[in-house]
């Protein structure tokens, strides 16, 4: 079963292509289905005054959701296309974040943690907003967002777990210790939710030239019994898969057999490999 479920496009601003070109790509790569995720609209800053091109307008989300049902049934047959959206959780936002889950028919929503109030430590624009601060301070709020993220139960899945780590910002080695234990209490609360994480294959590309999450974080999340499932984080058509055999090999590697899907919010495991498994056989 070979699938991408993190992709962006033209309309947050910072990504290229339009949907249909993304389907088209995934078509030729032989995918089996195609996640359209892209991010959800700012709701915490006003987004005339903040760094520009961070994420679609409000007003174009309902036109995002109609592009994706069109191409979802202009290419039915081809490919099996799910509807979903990367839903940023800030703290104080709850109820606005669960009004804009609630008024579409999502097949997925990926929870992530981009912003530590109005910071987003995953914009290149923005690390200097490490200056003059702890670094294990700022993992600790990181770390403490994502343990709130999943116990809202609004999402599916939970995006990149340990970006923090993108930039190579972050404590000293003498703190391992620490951060692990902030990695796996993030993990157990993912894992006390019942949802989902993805190994997304774009923290190859960056600074910190490592999946998210780290091998060690899998590891631990397949321990916990954690479902999985992939993610390229393609923000250009040509991107749409990076990495994603490297993911699966790892995946493999570490014994993992079925991956998570979603259809209307409901999630259904599929073999890693194309061989179907027996039910008895572990969900992941």
């Amino acid at each position: 079963m070979h699938i991408d479920y993190h992709t962006h496009h033209v309309r947050c601003g910072h990504a290229e292509g339009r949907l249909e070109e993304y389907v088209q790509r995934a078509i030729e790569l032989g995918y089996d289905q195609l996640g359209l995720s892209d991010h959800m609209p700012l709701i915490h800053v006003d987004p005339a005054s903040y760094y520009p091109e961070m994420a679609m307008p409000m007003e174009e989300l309902p036109r995002y959701v109609e592009e994706c049902l069109l191409l979802k049934d202009r290419y039915q047959g081809q490919i099996d296309i799910r509807i979903g959206l990367e839903g940023d959780y800030i703290e104080g936002y709850e109820e606005q974040i669960e009004r804009i889950i609630a008024e579409y028919p999502w097949d997925y929503v990926i929870g992530s943690v981009h912003f530590l109030g109005e910071w987003d430590i995953t914009d290149y624009r923005q690390t200097q907003g490490w200056e003059g601060k702890d670094p294990l301070e700022v993992y600790r709020q990181y770390y403490d967002a994502v343990q709130k993220a999943a116990a809202t139960g609004f999402y599916d899945i939970m995006g990149h777990l340990d970006v923090i780590k993108r930039f190579g910002y972050g404590p000293g080695k003498e703190q391992a210790d620490e951060v692990i234990a902030l990695e796996n209490a993030a993990l157990a609360a993912v894992a006390k939710s019942g949802k989902a994480i993805e190994l997304n294959a774009s923290g190859l590309s960056k600074a910190c030239e490592e999946m998210f999450p780290s091998r060690r974080m899998l590891e631990e999340a397949i321990a916990l019994g954690i479902p999985l499932t992939l993610g390229s984080d393609a923000h250009q058509p040509g991107k749409l898969g990076e990495h994603l055999d490297k993911a699966r090999a790892l995946l493999a590697d570490l014994g993992v057999r079925r991956i998570a899907t979603f259809r209307g919010r409901k999630r259904e495991m599929v073999p890693l490999d194309g061989h179907f498994l027996n039910d008895e056989e572990n969900d992941v």
